[in-house]
């Protein structure tokens, strides 16, 4: 690493510490680790400085643990919060992971137009409670699971199948024109599949059972998009149904925009298959 690529200082003096040691995960994740000989001090500052030359919405992990391997203060990275601070980073994890959550299902454009699909034929709102309800349930089971390496799936998998189940959606409410019977249950097997996607966000950056302090980490990613899902649901359902009591809607407006689901569905699936 560069000099200006990590600065570290304890009370304001900078640490040098020893060469650091590399590792990398089934996810060709690097992990830099680096040990250093001086004592903690009441101000820690651990600040990468390179987020600039990163692509944006880079995100990297960093962890500050004591010479028994105890975990001291974890903090999510990002331009321009890009330093962890210790005694105040650890009462920022939390906080990091849940904003991440937020935004990664809002720019998740792949997960909104499923939850889109999913919602536009609902006609009640317990109908549409249900619908949430099940995706929530069974994207956390998934994502769990994941996070702790108790069953994976291969990106490579993992995304084309998101992409199918758009597919499936879309053109399911074509053919029946109506909220199908069971949705929920189909809402659920198919959130399953969402929740190992929802899953590689966390492994990108190294969160795994093989990393300590994961409970908080996947707590707080998960609620994050959980309150981002169901924002969106909350704005999209009064226009869904405001528009449903219009006679037309059912016959044009549902099937057209099932039609756009199912294309912008095929069109993900190809990229992810072939497009390399």
């Amino acid at each position: 690493m560069g000099s200006q690529a990590v600065i570290v200082t304890v009370d304001g003096q900078a640490l040098k510490g020893g060469d650091p040691a590399l590792r990398m995960d089934d996810l060709n994740n690097v992990e830099f680790i680096v040990r250093y000989p001086q004592k903690l001090g009441s101000n820690f500052v651990y600040r990468c400085g390179i987020f600039s030359q990163l692509p944006g919405g880079h995100r990297q992990f960093a962890t500050l643990k004591d010479s028994s391997g105890k975990v001291i203060a974890e903090h999510l990275l990002k331009e321009p919060d890009d330093a962890l601070v210790y005694p105040a980073a650890s009462k920022t994890t939390f906080w990091g992971f849940l904003i991440l959550g937020i935004e990664h299902i809002l720019i998740g454009f792949d997960h909104l137009l499923f939850l889109f699909a999913l919602l536009i034929v609902t006609r009640e709102f317990l109908s549409a409670v249900k619908i949430v309800t099940c995706f929530t349930i069974a994207h956390s089971i998934t994502l769990a699971l994941a996070t702790f390496n108790v069953m994976n799936m291969p990106g490579q998998i993992v995304e084309p199948l998101i992409a199918a189940t758009i597919v499936y959606v879309g053109i399911e409410n074509i053919v029946l024109r109506r909220e199908p019977k069971r949705r929920w249950l189909l809402t659920f097997v198919f959130g399953l599949i969402h929740g190992f996607g929802f899953a590689g966000v966390l492994r990108e950056l190294g969160i795994t059972s093989g990393s300590s302090g994961i409970a908080v980490p996947l707590f707080a990613f998960n609620l994050g998009v959980e309150l981002g899902q169901i924002v969106v649901a909350a704005i999209l359902l009064p226009f869904i149904w405001r528009f449903s009591r219009k006679p037309d809607f059912a016959v044009r407006w549902v099937p057209a925009c099932s039609v756009l689901v199912a294309a912008a569905g095929a069109y993900w699936f190809i990229d992810r298959v072939w497009g390399g």
